[in-house]
């Protein structure tokens, strides 16, 4: 039997390719990408918590510990968010593990890709497969905080009804969220550092206009403001999934995850167009 193999001819025309030969060649990279993304996953995974006392608790602190913050701002009387159809804690854990996965989503991709700088410069291989690197530990650190979300309903007597079936379609809208938004960053990230610096502040800022520890408000700027921001819909909406309550924001809820399904084809396309000419900048 004869392996087959497949020979790379790049020539000064390869980089200027039309959008139907990268979204060929897209396509193939996440065909081929996709055993060394399980195995890369894997390695990070067994990595990130082989030497660690705490184990798979800390995919769980920060969200926990930013839980805990804000029902004590809230119980002390320091903050007022304002009256929550759940209860608060409740309300504010949900808030945070779901921002947690969008977070984890975010900085996969600018994560994973500086991590495999080195030999981004020396191998070729399809790099699609560091994306879908970062999806796969998105969705092993997600079903955690999933799991932590669900006892904590049951122990406080929330039970969730048929709605809890969408709840999947709301977590891969927030990954996919992340996901685009990381994909942007990753390869400026690669030249500036700033980027993975500065990001923290910025997500931070972020937090504060999406609806995670606080209800959304009925009026005002505020309401416009966080009604125009994708990410609302998205926390409000997987939330009621998860909780059994009724979702207000549906129809935003598909408007965004329509526009981020044609975001994430565009950035994909660029990202397969950027790389290798970042990736020649990198090795001069």
């Amino acid at each position: 039997m004869t392996n087959k193999k497949t020979v790379a001819v790049y020539t000064p025309e390869s980089r200027f390719r039309s959008p139907w030969v990268l979204l060929k060649e897209m396509g193939t990279g996440i065909i081929y990408g996709r055993e060394l993304a399980w195995r890369l996953a894997v390695r990070d995974i067994s990595a990130q918590y082989r030497q660690t006392a705490l184990g798979l608790i800390w995919a769980l602190i920060l969200p926990i510990a930013n839980t805990l913050v804000w029902i004590f701002l809230n119980g002390s009387g320091i903050v007022s968010v304002g009256k929550t159809e759940l209860p608060y804690p409740v309300y504010v854990l949900t808030g945070t593990m779901l921002w947690a996965i969008f977070m984890d989503a975010l900085n996969a991709p600018l994560q994973d890709t500086m991590a495999s700088k080195s030999i981004l410069t020396k191998i070729n291989f399809p790099r699609e497969a560091i994306i879908l690197a970062g999806i796969y530990k998105t969705l092993f650190n997600g079903s955690i905080k999933i799991a932590i979300m669900v006892l904590a309903l049951l122990v406080l007597g929330i039970y969730p009804d048929w709605r809890l079936a969408l709840f999947p379609l709301g977590v891969l809208s927030l990954i996919m969220a992340g996901t685009t938004l990381g994909l942007v960053l990753a390869p400026i990230g690669l030249l500036y550092t700033d980027i993975g610096k500065g990001l923290p502040l910025v997500m931070q800022f972020l937090m504060y206009v999406t609806p995670v520890v606080f209800p959304m408000p009925s009026q005002g700027w505020i309401s416009v403001l966080l009604k125009l921001n994708p990410l609302s819909s998205l926390i409000l909406t997987t939330r009621d999934w998860l909780t059994g309550f009724s979702t207000d924001y549906l129809s935003l809820f598909f408007w965004a995850n329509g526009i981020l399904l044609v975001l994430l084809f565009v950035v994909l396309l660029v990202y397969r167009l950027v790389m290798p000419i970042i990736i020649e900048r990198m090795s001069t």
